[in-house]
């Protein structure tokens, strides 16, 4: 009885064992190749499939999703002699799984060794400055190198982007000074664009206010020499008034005339620079009477005439 169930046990375990190794479930984004005694035979898709227990077996499991591939960093060496630090990342996918499976040993290995390679390559083929202004060239290239590279291992290179680009502690510094430079330079010549604007302004600012005030005394100067023609024609009239009186045989008139040039005479005399003391005649009142009264005679013929000629009457004193 024993014996019975000991042989029972063996039976299951043994219809479990071919149960397993018959029945194969390949998850989605995965291709299995199945070998018959150790060659390729055929390739299974995601999903249940059968095999021929002890016959056929899966030989590779083959990711056929897009995977990233981390690059380490390498020192390389530029065109002109600048050692520069760069690392990269590279997305691959696997197009032909029997290719990845059997054409290549170590695909990643293999990959990873060959963008070191192509990196030292194209990089090593630049200068300094075009290394680190041109990162999408050096992208670009990598892609077309490597891809061509990987084809026949049946794996398709997507994308190969530099992650880093570090040049040395001392070029590091000496691109800060240089940016610096340019910067300082880039602020004196806004700088001085600034002043040379304001320059300018000020100096049309002052025109405008020359040729504005050369304009307000070439106004001003009309206006007087007109108010003096007129004071002049107003002045006339009265001593043409005057003159007439004169030849009438008015004897006021004549003093008024007298009296004038005795006045200017006297003022000549007062303003002598020896003279400290001035005495006055007693008839010089008498005088400034006659003055007075013909000086108001020639006022009002003067105010008549310069109301006809439009000019403000003087209102003698």
């Amino acid at each position: 009885m024993e014996s019975q169930l000991i042989l029972l046990g063996l039976l299951a375990v043994a219809a479990f064992v071919l149960l397993t190794s018959a029945v194969k479930v390949v998850p989605q984004g995965f291709n299995f190749t199945v070998e018959a005694f150790g060659r390729y035979t055929r390739t299974l898709g995601p999903g249940m499939h059968f095999l021929i227990p002890f016959y056929q077996r899966v030989g590779r499991k083959m990711n056929m999703m897009e995977s990233v591939l981390d690059i380490p960093t390498q020192e390389v060496i530029t065109r002109d002699n600048a050692q520069v630090s760069c690392d990269a990342v590279v997305f691959t996918q696997v197009i032909d799984p029997v290719a990845a499976a059997y054409e290549v040993n170590n695909l990643e290995n293999a990959i990873t060794n060959l963008s070191l390679t192509n990196i030292r390559t194209v990089v090593g083929s630049m200068d300094l400055d075009e290394v680190l202004s041109n990162r999408d060239d050096i992208n670009a290239r990598l892609l077309s190198v490597v891809d061509s590279a990987t084809n026949p291992w049946g794996v398709k290179v997507t994308r190969i982007e530099i992650a880093d680009l570090s040049p040395p502690a001392d070029i590091t510094e000496a691109m800060a000074r240089q940016m610096k430079a340019e910067r300082l330079k880039r602020a004196e010549i806004l700088t001085a664009e600034g002043e040379k604007q304001s320059a300018i302004l000020r100096a049309e600012g002052e025109k405008q206010s020359t040729i504005l005030e050369a304009e307000g005394r070439r106004e001003a100067a009309f206006r007087d020499a007109e108010a003096r023609e007129r004071e002049g024609e107003a002045e006339a009239k009265a001593t043409a008034f005057v003159s007439e009186a004169i030849a009438k045989g008015d004897v006021n008139a004549i003093n008024y005339f007298l009296g004038q040039q005795y006045v200017a005479a006297f003022e000549k005399l007062a303003m002598a620079g020896g003279n400290k003391t001035v005495i006055i005649p007693a008839e010089f009142s008498s005088i400034l009477g006659t003055i007075e009264g013909i000086k108001g005679l020639t006022d009002a013929a003067k105010d008549a005439t310069t109301a006809r000629l439009g000019v403000p009457p003087t209102g003698g004193n």
